[in-house]
């Protein structure tokens, strides 16, 4: 691109290019001076695409994620961000489906079905046999049996299968995956032998009787009757494979204790100063257990959540204590202090943890009368200050009122200044004042549709 400067404005003078040594003056026939304007014309160009990209970002959010998670479906770490700033824009992102998906991330309605691209093991030739066969089967197979007859077991190998399990890719068929991994090398057997009476032209006489192309060989065998993985080991197949959850995320369940808790995100630790106490609720994906100098044993956590990653640290004194309770693949509510050296990411120094499962609150019942009685708020918040300041540590368990007026019930959050350190002298000091209180879990079995909002008493 070049830029044109009127002589009559601007007198001769010498124009650099760049990459070359000697200076150049472009003097065009009518006497005008072309300048060369490389760097602003460089600028100007990536302005233009910044301005198209934010436009398409903004007004085709579906579509615009999808081809970006599309051209980076190779990096695992590009695709999991990616697949995070969807969360934050509501788009939902959709397991692979056999009969659904294609070779790119493609916009389904608000939603983006995941790219066979993107799932481990299945190289070109795989995806490229799966939709052909898919094609050939009338755009859909009815079952894992069918499956595995159609397409080219020499290219969809015991691997591949294996693989798309494991990644929720047949829950079309059944939801059991469990099941499917038991029948591969059953199913496979029985395919291949299935392929190799088709193409020697030999015909079952029973499957002649039954007629139709796909029923024309011997029923397949049926799925073992096995019970399902447990949801947490599916999740941890898929972080496995893919780097990241794709059915669903194990905080997903975890809402109600993230609206009680109001953690910190993992991403933001950099944010908070070193005497900050705060909490976070994490998946812990890995333990490394060190000794120290003086043979003390402490211990360095791998933590996600939905904001990304992040290393916890877990000191000798605070390890001794909570070592029994850390495991990997458990979600735990922690809490402690961000730390920065020099130009790391922070690091997040653990000086207690629970599981969330058994992390619980306290829930105060109040009627509407009670609520706006000043002294009712007064001795309230005497007994929770005296309970959640004695031993100088901000409290961690919420404190959430119930104000009931018949059919009618809110729930308040109390505001972090009037949380407790224990559970039980509280309930047993606040009965003893003539409150309903009690203990419940952060996550409870029946949700009462718990909404709080943050608010003092």
């Amino acid at each position: 691109m070049v830029k044109i400067i009127q002589r009559r404005a601007l007198p001769p003078q010498s124009v650099y290019d760049l990459g070359v040594v000697r200076d150049h003056n472009f003097l065009l026939a009518n006497g005008s001076i072309a300048a060369n304007c490389f760097n602003k014309s460089h600028s100007t160009a990536y302005a233009y695409v910044t301005y198209q990209t934010a436009y398409l970002k903004a007004n085709y959010p579906v579509e615009y994620m999808a081809a970006l998670l599309t051209s980076n479906s190779s990096n695992k770490d590009k695709i999991e961000s990616y697949i995070n700033t969807c969360q934050r824009m509501a788009i939902k992102i959709e397991p692979p489906d056999i009969n659904r998906s294609d070779i790119d991330f493609t916009p389904d309605g608000k939603a983006i079905l995941f790219g066979l691209s993107a799932v481990p093991s299945l190289g070109e030739g795989a995806i490229e046999s799966i939709l052909q066969a898919r094609q050939k089967a009338g755009g859909k197979f009815s079952s894992f049996a069918d499956f595995c007859y159609q397409v080219d077991n020499r290219v969809v190998n015991r691997r591949a299968l294996e693989t798309l399990i494991k990644c929720g890719a047949f829950t079309a068929f059944t939801t059991n995956r469990n099941q499917l991994l038991e029948s591969i090398d059953t199913m496979l057997a029985w395919a291949q032998q299935r392929t190799k009476e088709r193409d020697s032209g030999q015909m079952n006489l029973f499957g002649q009787m039954i007629g139709g192309d796909r029923n024309q060989f011997d029923a397949a065998p049926s799925l073992p009757d096995v019970p399902d993985l447990p949801a947490a080991e599916k999740l941890k197949m898929e972080k496995e494979l893919l780097g990241f959850y794709i059915s669903e995320h194990p905080l997903d369940s975890m809402k109600p204790a993230v609206k009680l808790m109001e953690p910190v995100n993992l991403a933001d630790l950099s944010n908070y100063g070193k005497r900050t106490l705060l909490s976070a609720i994490a998946v812990v994906n890995t333990i490394r257990v060190i000794n120290t100098k003086k043979g003390d044993r402490m211990a360095f956590l791998g933590l996600e959540d939905r904001s990304g990653e992040a290393e916890g640290v877990i000191f000798p004194r605070t390890f001794e204590l909570i070592e029994s309770l850390i495991q990997e693949d458990m979600t735990f509510i922690f809490w402690g202090k961000a730390d920065r050296r020099d130009d790391k990411v922070a690091q997040f120094l653990i000086e207690d943890a629970e599981p969330v499962e058994q992390a619980q609150m306290i829930l105060v019942e109040l009627t509407p009368q009670q609520a706006n009685n000043p002294q009712t708020h007064t001795t309230l918040r005497s007994i929770l200050n005296s309970h959640g300041e004695g031993d100088k540590k901000q409290g961690k368990v919420p404190v959430v009122a119930a104000i009931s007026n018949g059919q009618d019930r809110k729930f308040i959050r109390l505001n972090r200044q009037f949380w407790v350190q224990n559970i039980t002298p509280t309930v047993a000091d606040l009965q003893k004042h003539h409150y309903q209180a009690q203990a419940q879990p952060l996550i409870p079995q029946r949700s009462p549709g718990l909404t709080p909002t943050t608010q003092t008493v």
